[in-house]
């Protein structure tokens, strides 16, 4: 008698027996295909700050520094980093999962506003924030090349054109322009005449960037003149 005659004759029982081993291997695969499929969706933060042309040494000091106290006192934080480049301060927060997500970002927003006092005097505006998702990562890169246009020009249209086009898609979250620079103007000095009429070049500095700021309503751009420096 070979070892199959039992399950010949006897087919109920050997299908029942197929059953009982089948079933819950089938079960089981299904349950873990589920958990390394499932998404998680860490509550978490980037606060955001900028100061043009301020070295990545003193947006750390005069930006980051004053910031991180005031955000860690927000109930829930279980990691905080933060990365300083060449203009510019990144502050991540991340929550524990049963954190509301909302409520959080109105901490948040409190937290700016009771460190913004000690901040670097010339921010041109309040650190922002915004809801992030750390497993998420851009889906497509689009690159722009051209024969014709500058790479500020190019910049120009990828910013104001594109990039407006791409938010507007039902599904995008946020749209980043990067890989060029923006158009600068190069303002050369006189240290002999600034200095005859009592003017540090300081005074000039500030004087470009109140004058440039952009501002709403504003039907045509005043002319700097040495008497606004001098003021």
């Amino acid at each position: 008698m070979s070892i199959s005659t039992p399950f010949i004759n006897r087919p109920v029982a050997t299908t029942l027996i197929t059953l009982g081993i089948a079933l819950p291997a089938w079960l089981r695969l299904t349950c873990c295909r589920w958990q390394h499929s499932r998404r998680f969706d860490f509550p978490t933060i980037s606060v955001s700050a900028s100061l043009p042309g301020a070295s990545p040494e003193t947006m750390a000091a005069t930006v980051a520094t004053p910031l991180e106290p005031s955000l860690g006192r927000i109930a829930g934080i279980t990691e905080m980093t933060s990365s300083s480049s060449l203009g510019s301060t990144r502050i991540t927060l991340q929550f524990d999962l049963d954190r509301d997500i909302d409520g959080a970002a109105r901490d948040v927003q409190a937290a700016i506003n009771a460190g913004a006092q000690p901040l670097a005097s010339g921010l041109p505006s309040n650190p922002t924030y915004r809801k992030v998702n750390p497993a998420d990562a851009p889906i497509p890169y689009l690159v722009l090349t051209s024969d014709t246009m500058t790479k500020g020009q190019l910049y120009d249209a990828a910013s104001t054109i594109l990039a407006q086009k791409l938010s507007q898609i039902k599904g995008v979250g946020q749209v980043n322009v990067g890989g060029s620079s923006l158009p600068a103007v190069r303002v050369e000095l006189n240290p002999a005449l600034l200095n005859s009429y009592g003017i540090r070049s300081e005074q000039v500095r500030l004087t470009i960037a109140t004058s440039n700021a952009n501002r709403p309503k504003v039907p045509w751009k005043q002319a700097i003149t040495l008497a606004d420096i001098c003021q």
